[in-house]
């Protein structure tokens, strides 16, 4: 008798009415949204499902996966013009989500690509300086990178070490970075440093040459022997007296302020990327314990399995709501960081317990690639950790509840 249940006809391209919306908030999506979350889901079907997991065990990234999503027409999100799409806050939010549903290495290498590298362009750059680069990213024709931290300075990217030394049109870089999504292959990468004669952090750009080399002094590795989010490879980067002309100097940014105007620009992608994780999740162990037969009977009879199901609903539900949320107080112009920290933290926990409860109702079978729970679940430690840990978001809101700092030691 096989232990492998029996499979069901859209085991691996599971269809739209296998994702949940116990509460009809999806149909409520303008019609424009819906045409994108459904564009975006048979993206997924017809191009990713079929080859991720391949590439995410060689821990590769499909280069098929590049086309499909220049054919999307999504590159850019809420920017307007330069061949961008110009998309609304909920949109970009429902886009975050159909793509972790699909895959959380796509969604990563789009987030980079899109929200940041061409993000900080475009909020950070001058016009001539996005007229260079943006259409030709919105095409995918450039993938672009974001090279803000370093091995020292995660949660405190704000003390970054990689210096700047203007020297005539120039500018000479040192230092070093590290979980730099795309950072070793990009076309366009932003690097930041801190400018040496005011202490201030600026931008710059490293441009893949036409040979497909990068400047001298930029050396980039893949960081290799992840867990999760494997199809999409970060790298660690040596920057050695590496020379930027003052053009390649993104003229808008003089701070760290400007750059937290790209970083709370995405903030909230995390969650929705927690809540589209959570969702795939819940909808193949649905599936999955219809197929299984156990004892004589298919496990979704069982009480204890309906009691997981019913809880990872709970779950995923939550994650919407506070996700649909965050969409209406950002749209008011009153999110606040506070307020990401909170829905960072909540969404994450809440995906990780459906995920690790689906992985665990699946037995065995849990761990296989084939049956997704697994990639989605290793995939959601990392979300876990990136763009604020779960212990630095309890102490962002913890200083909000308290107005007491609990970052720093305190002597007493």
């Amino acid at each position: 008798m096989s232990l492998q249940p029996t499979p069901h006809p859209e085991a691996k391209k599971l269809t739209d009415a296998d994702y949940p919306d116990f509460l009809l908030l999806d149909a409520d999506l303008p019609a424009d949204v819906i045409e994108l979350r459904d564009r975006i889901r048979a993206f997924g079907r017809d191009v990713v499902f079929d080859v991720i997991n391949e590439y995410w065990e060689r821990a590769e990234f499909p280069p098929e996966v590049i086309k499909g999503l220049a054919e999307l027409g999504i590159a850019g999100g809420q920017i307007s013009g330069y061949g961008c799409p110009g998309l609304s806050e909920l949109a970009m939010g429902i886009v975050a989500r159909e793509l972790a549903m699909i895959d959380g290495s796509v969604n990563t290498f789009f987030g980079v690509h899109s929200g940041l590298g061409m993000g900080a362009i475009h909020t950070l750059g001058d016009e001539e300086q996005r007229e260079r680069w943006l259409p030709a990213m919105a095409r995918f024709e450039k993938t672009g990178a974001f090279g803000l931290t370093e091995p020292y300075h995660g949660s405190d990217a704000v003390s970054l070490e990689t210096s700047a030394r203007r020297e005539g049109d120039e500018w000479v870089l040192n230092g070093h970075k590290r979980w730099i999504g795309n950072g070793h292959q990009g076309d366009v990468i932003v690097i930041f440093a801190r400018d040496e004669a005011d202490g201030q952090v600026k931008a710059f750009v490293v441009e893949k040459r036409e040979d497909g080399s990068y400047p001298e002094g930029y050396r980039p590795t893949a960081i290799e022997g992840k867990f999760g989010k494997r199809a999409i490879q970060q790298a660690d980067i040596e920057i050695e007296d590496l020379r930027i002309a003052e053009t390649e100097r993104l003229q808008n940014c003089n701070s760290f302020k400007d750059v937290n105007k790209v970083l709370g620009a995405t903030r909230g992608g995390v969650a929705w990327e927690a809540a589209g994780h959570g969702v795939a999740a819940f909808a193949v162990a649905r599936q999955y314990a219809l197929d299984r037969t156990q004892f004589g009977a298919p496990i979704a009879g069982y009480q204890l399995v309906q009691e997981k199901l019913a809880t990872m609903l709970a779950g995923v539900t939550q994650n919407e709501l506070l996700c649909r949320r965050m969409i209406e107080l950002i749209d008011r112009g009153e999110f606040t960081h506070a307020m990401a920290s909170m829905m960072k933290m909540q969404t994450v926990r809440n995906s990780l317990e459906v995920c690790r409860i689906g992985r665990d109702m699946m037995g065995g079978n849990g761990v296989l690639l084939e049956n997704r729970v697994a990639r989605h679940l290793s995939d959601m430690e990392v979300v876990a950790t990136y763009e604020g840990t779960d212990s630095m978001q309890a102490l962002i809101l913890g200083r909000e509840i308290t107005g007491v700092s609990a970052f720093t030691n305190v002597k007493r």
